[in-house]
């Protein structure tokens, strides 16, 4: 930037909408019953998306970003689940 500050190559608007689209994603399958789908389709696409999008990296530590977006994909998706599916009206209760 001019002032001499440094920024990510992302801005906080892509951020905000990548969040709420997989936000909105996750709790539409999990309302319909693919809990698993959800966590498994939300880490793979992000994690694809990750490495296809940082791969010309020369260093080779894009990989540890792609695995942290691995991991915390599967972790933020896993918890949004287990969330939405616990306070689904329709779901059978343990007995």
């Amino acid at each position: 930037m001019p002032d001499g500050s440094v920024s990510g190559p992302y801005a906080v608007w892509q951020i905000v909408g990548l969040v709420v689209t997989a936000l909105v994603a996750v709790c539409f399958t999990v309302v319909r019953g693919h809990s698993a789908a959800a966590v498994a389709g939300t880490t793979a696409g992000l994690t694809v998306a990750a490495c296809a999008d940082w791969s010309d990296d020369a260093s080779g530590l894009f990989m540890v970003g792609v695995a942290l977006v691995m991991v915390g994909s599967f972790v933020a998706s896993a918890v949004v689940a287990a969330v939405i599916d616990t306070l689904r009206p329709d779901r059978p209760l343990a007995h």
